[in-house]
């Protein structure tokens, strides 16, 4: 598989797709997701799902992106379906996103008429501009700069509009910008028993992690064997948080 630019999107599409994945990643890179996510969501891409990696630029206006994120991702599956590169059978949809991309989806799945089999939802945060951006603090003593919606006016959209009932919420135990405690709470008394929280060992940008592709000799040298255990333990993280999203996509699938 390669990495295909469609109407502005990133796009892996495997042979024998099991289901779509419409891809968010976070505040600061998200501009180039095939790259910056690259490990991700090439593993992925090799278990079956057609990935979809939307690129955006961070505003303060967040509506106005989850808008054109929604609208990128849907032209891309028509463009698909039309030139026959993915052929016209149901396909679960499912929405994945990294920290600022989960509001993002979020606000997808409160305001806008969408099917989704469940969504993602990794490191999320909420922040308030004056929390998320520099020198935003020093520059609201003269305008008044917020996100829209704001955190409070998010977490209200969420309790009565949020429409997607299967979710994964995902935390690190190293990750000191995770706020979804406070969002697990509010999408199990939307759905009871339908979403799932669970804390993996890692940091905010494990998701970025890369695989390095250690290749190895014509024989297994001492240094083949400590290239493969220092790849094993710097990516056993990004091993784990791989094996979390797969099994939860489809708990039947092999390891």
């Amino acid at each position: 598989m390669d990495w295909k630019e469609i109407r502005g999107n990133w796009v892996l599409v495997p042979q024998k797709p099991v289901g779509i994945i419409h891809f968010l990643g976070g505040a600061f890179v998200a501009t180039a997701p095939h790259l910056t996510y690259r490990s991700l969501l090439e593993e992925l891409g090799n278990k079956g799902y057609v990935v979809i990696a939307t690129p955006f630029v961070n505003t303060l206006d967040h509506i106005a992106i989850a808008k054109t994120v929604l609208l990128n991702f849907e032209r891309t599956v028509e463009r698909l379906h039309d030139s026959g590169t993915l052929r016209k059978l149901y396909l679960p949809t499912y929405g994945i996103g990294h920290s600022m991309g989960c509001k993002l989806h979020l606000l997808i799945g409160s305001l806008f008429p969408v099917e989704r089999a469940g969504n993602i939802l990794i490191s999320y945060n909420n922040y308030a501009a004056k929390d998320a951006i520099p020198l935003v603090e020093q520059l609201n003593n003269t305008f008044a700069i917020e996100f829209t919606p704001s955190p409070q006016e998010t977490n209200k959209l969420v309790q009565e509009g949020y429409n997607v009932r299967r979710n994964l919420l995902i935390k690190f135990n190293n990750d000191t910008l995770d706020q979804s405690a406070a969002l697990t709470k509010i999408l199990q008394v939307r759905f009871p028993e339908m979403v799932t929280a669970q804390t993996l060992p890692g940091t905010h940008t494990t998701p970025l992690s890369q695989d390095v592709k250690w290749q190895t000799g014509s024989s297994f040298t001492p240094l083949d064997a400590l290239g493969q255990w220092f790849k094993q333990e710097v990516y056993r993280d990004l091993n784990q948080l791989n094996r979390a999203i797969l099994l939860w996509l489809n708990p039947l699938s092999p390891p």
